[in-house]
């Protein structure tokens, strides 16, 4: 029976940042990650300027950086509703929007899982790789039996963490239930390579007919392409032709250097996800807690999962270290934060799918309609700012069901 003061469950970014902090505390901590690679998974690869000041206050940004992320300084919505004159004069300059980063960051997602799990292990972290078969009790006596290399394993801790992600196995072991907003939407992602000719600085979101695009470029020609498409029964840019289709989608002639984008070669898979929030409102039990995804996630149209897992692993990882006694309440700061940011986030991201990623044409007129009200009263783009400086950083009003109904006259598909 090993014993150990925290067991993570699950290595990936989260897990790993909590458990590298801890270790630098003098913890003594198992970090258990099912993978022995990690692969392509085509999301998590845009860190909001919130986020990556979470990934310094926790201490991965400088390696972060290191190991190739990349800062976008501008971002500009060309969409289907601006000429390019307005869509240009309304640029907003990313790197002012955090006083301790210069813009988003952007690199490939693996990178930084693989940078994230060794500095974990050089922290002095446990850090094992290829586990399966993991069985859990929480409670008083919190127990973890594991199969690692052809050998069974116990280990006895004063606390489970568990950071594996949306399908947690530790959320469902613990009982905990999963709360998920209605799904209509589909978000798709590529990573490509060889689009020199786009700005390596500047990000663009935006919206024309039936497509929802985002572009972030990581640096060196690399560009990571996403949008959100209409949910019809099946993933519209599916099968081995799906790459291609969605290249020629971003082959957009009121998007300027668009097609060095259309033209790049696919160097990842193209897969499609569901686009919709999922939380816990209790990620805790005597024993145990859980950070990142396994807590609950935003939806993937803000980007705000990187953003978030970090927080996560700050927070939890503060109160472990500046407290002795890890009974339940101890989580309780933890909990209120979370709910209340994760509660933020879902505002905002049915706000930005109402504007961006519904296609029917009462969508669109409601959308048309919602764009004059913003041009006549530009505070009303003030929650957007939340998936940028941190739902935090924004005035509680903004998340209201009043200020829904103002700016599309309901709240049909609001999400509270």
């Amino acid at each position: 029976m090993e014993r150990l003061d925290v067991v993570i469950i699950g290595g990936g970014i989260g897990g790993s940042a909590l458990g590298g902090y801890l270790a630098l505390a003098g913890h003594k901590v198992l970090v258990l990650e099912r993978l022995t690679e990690f692969t392509d998974r085509v999301r998590g690869e845009w860190m909001a300027p919130w986020g990556a000041a979470e990934a310094k206050k926790i201490g991965l940004y400088d390696r972060f950086i290191a190991a190739g992320g990349h800062h976008l300084t501008r971002n500009i919505g060309y969409d289907e509703l601006l000429t390019r004159a307005q869509a240009e004069a309304q640029a907003v300059a990313l790197d002012r929007l955090h006083p301790d980063v210069p813009g988003p960051l952007c690199m490939q997602h693996v990178v930084m899982q693989n940078e994230a799990i060794a500095w974990a292990a050089e922290s002095g972290a446990d850090v094992r790789r290829g586990v399966s078969a993991i069985q859990l009790t929480a409670g008083p006596a919190p127990r973890v039996r594991f199969s690692h290399d052809g050998a069974t394993h116990e280990a006895a801790c004063r606390l489970i963490v568990g950071a594996d992600g949306r399908t947690s196995a530790v959320r469902r072991q613990l009982g905990m239930q999963m709360k998920e907003a209605p799904l209509d939407h589909l978000i798709v992602g590529l990573l490509v390579e060889g689009a020199d000719g786009w700005p390596e600085d500047l990000q663009c979101i935006g919206k024309f007919g039936d497509l929802h695009y985002l572009v972030f470029p990581q640096g060196g020609g690399r560009v990571r392409i996403y949008a959100d498409y209409a949910y019809e029964g099946q993933a519209r840019f599916n099968g081995a032709e799906g790459a291609a289709e969605l290249l020629a989608a971003f082959d957009l002639p009121d998007v300027p250097n668009s097609k060095a984008v259309a033209q790049a070669r696919p160097i990842g898979p193209c897969r499609s996800y569901p686009s919709q929030d999922a939380w816990v409102d209790e990620p805790r039990t005597e024993g145990a807690v859980l950070i990142g995804d396994a807590a609950g996630y935003n939806d993937p149209i803000l980007g705000q999962g990187l953003s978030v897992t970090l927080r996560d692993a700050r927070l939890v990882g503060a109160l472990l270290v500046e407290h002795d006694d890890w009974n339940l309440r101890l989580f309780e700061p933890y909990v209120a934060e979370r709910r209340e940011r994760l509660r933020r986030l879902r505002f905002t991201a049915s706000f930005i799918t109402t504007l961006n990623a519904r296609f029917g044409p009462e969508d669109m007129e409601r959308r048309t309609h919602a764009f004059m009200k913003m041009r006549e009263d530009p505070s009303l783009l003030m929650v957007r700012l939340a998936a940028f400086s941190g739902p935090e950083s924004v005035p509680a009003e903004y998340f209201t069901e009043q200020f829904y109904q103002k700016v599309f006259g309901t709240t049909e598909h609001m999400v509270a």
